[in-house]
């Protein structure tokens, strides 16, 4: 008897009928987006639409959608429409987030990871991707843990936010090896921050069972950087009240601001209290790889864990985050339960850990790692260094035009200074200065109307926040320079486009 599939057919023929569909597709898609296109003459990020009208466009249940096979036009007319009504980040328009567009060898490597389809949870079936893990890990933590050379490493997490949690965990286990057994018991944990830390600091206290009461967030000074007097007050005050100091999150590259936390100073005050301290390097650790900006780091060497993203500032493909310790064997101490159903073990404690799930609290797990692995291979060091590099003159350029911008319609929020490469600033109208009408309403309404008039043009896509500090004095802009393709010109554009759209308003 033969049982055969409906599913059933020549795999690699109909893989490469759909790839030499889909590579034109691809290409114009990407070649569109860049504004020195001699093939097309416009080139635009994508526009606003509303979610009815995408359901409307993509979504048609009325003929039993998705119980018979597409047809092939069907199958195409959707993937086009996909690509049509999506944010093309692939633009230099694109200012919104702490990411940018991919790079081409990243196609390649999602390519790869989805043709390999496989778990690096342990090493039987993901042998090399689980060796260059390890590999790429240790290289990347030398980078930071310069006094733990031989024992350093890395992980990767789906995200700044689980790399963060994670570490948390990490802390617990390692300062309180019976919570692994017993949870926290009679302890009141507590978990130090400043008020501009990443939201993944209270829902990581809240998912260890520690409660959004036990995060407690520490002032900033102007620059946007913890206050470490106030720090060691908090603590000695959580201590008389019956807590017992845990873990210390410090940041480098704040969400809004881009500040960088006094690391060195921290590092002291973590040690004088046996507390775990940790560095939110998501957005801005990648400066490790400049020798002119990595100064923002200095006393990161002393940190007990550090989450860095190389999908945010060095364009490796969303997701690719990691979660780097000097000493990786605490993974496995910390995560570590007895499965040999998974887990086969080592033949000699003294080797790499390979099955890499061990050292998690998850088990499925795509190697993101491999994303960096392959970009560092194909760009080099200094590929990497270049690019920070260019995105920090693209800045420094950007708050040069807009501080000397006659009028001063601008106005610079935050750090005199950026330290990292988002800028925050409001625009103020001639029509609002003369009014004097520059409230908080007045900014909100004014940065609102810009950036959706913007996007509506297709010609950029730029965030706005809440003011941090003061929220009644409105929302401001909060641009961000991390593409490799932005010059000069997209810059002294974006300016004089903020201005002309600013005009309309009355």
């Amino acid at each position: 008897m033969t049982i055969e599939s409906d599913l059933e057919k020549n795999r690699v023929e109909e893989l490469d009928h759909l790839l030499t569909l889909i590579k034109p597709k691809i290409l114009q898609y990407i070649a569109e987006a860049d504004p020195n296109s001699t093939k097309y003459k416009t080139s635009s990020l994508g526009t606003y639409h509303e979610p009815a009208f995408l359901k409307q466009e993509l979504i048609n249940d009325s003929d039993n959608n998705l119980v018979k096979p597409a047809s092939e036009d069907q199958l195409w007319e959707i993937i086009d429409k996909v690509l049509a009504y999506s944010v093309n980040t692939w633009n230099p328009g694109f200012l919104d987030k702490l990411y940018a567009s991919n790079n081409p060898i990243g196609v390649i490597s999602d390519v790869i990871l989805s043709v390999l389809n496989t778990n690096s949870h342990v090493y039987t079936v993901s042998p090399v991707l689980s060796v260059l893990e390890n590999y790429i890990g240790k290289k990347y933590a030398s980078l930071f843990f310069t006094d733990n050379l031989q024992t350093c490493g890395g992980l990767t997490f789906s995200g700044g936010s689980w790399s963060n949690i994670t570490s948390m965990q990490i802390a617990r286990s390692m300062k309180f090896p019976d919570t692994k057994q017993h949870g926290n018991g009679n302890h009141k944990f507590a978990i130090y921050t400043s008020k501009h830390c990443h939201y993944s600091v209270v829902k990581g206290a809240i998912l260890l069972g520690l409660g959004s009461e036990s995060v407690f967030k520490v002032d900033v000074t102007k620059e946007g950087t913890l206050k470490v007097d106030e720090l060691e007050r908090v603590i000695e005050e959580s201590i008389k009240d019956g807590y017992t100091p845990l873990y210390i999150n410090s940041t480098a590259g704040t969400t809004v601001f881009g500040s960088y936390d006094p690391f060195e100073e921290i590092a002291k005050v973590a040690k004088k209290y046996n507390v775990h301290f940790h560095i939110d390097g998501s957005w801005g650790g990648n400066v490790v790889f400049s020798p002119t900006y990595k100064d923002r780091l200095a006393g990161a060497q002393y940190a007990d864990s550090i989450t860095v993203n190389p999908h945010k500032m060095l364009g490796v493909p969303t997701t690719c985050s990691f979660l780097l310790i000097p000493h990786v064997a605490h993974f496995q101490t910390a995560m570590s339960l007895q499965a040999p159903y998974l887990f086969h073990g080592r033949d000699n404690d003294d080797d790499e850990n390979y099955d890499l799930a061990d050292g998690t609290m998850g088990c499925g797990r795509r190697a993101d790692s491999f994303k960096f692995y392959l970009s560092w291979l194909y760009y080099g060091q200094i590929g990497f260094q270049h690019r920070v590099e260019h995105a920090y003159k693209i800045q420094e350029y950007f708050v040069n035009k807009i501080t000397t911008y006659p009028g001063g319609v601008f106005e610079l929020v935050g750090p005199k200074e950026p330290q990292c490469l988002q800028v925050c600033f409001y625009y103020h109208p001639p029509s609002a200065i003369n009014n004097k009408s520059s409230s908080g309403e007045s900014n909100t309404e004014v940065t609102r109307y810009i950036s959706r008039e913007l996007h509506k043009q297709g010609k950029y896509l730029v965030d706005f926040s809440p003011n941090p500090e003061d929220v009644s004095q409105g929302e401001f802009f909060r641009v961000v320079f991390n593409s490799p393709i932005l010059s000069d010109k997209v810059v002294d554009d974006l300016i004089e486009s903020i201005v002309k759209v600013g005009q309309e308003l009355k």
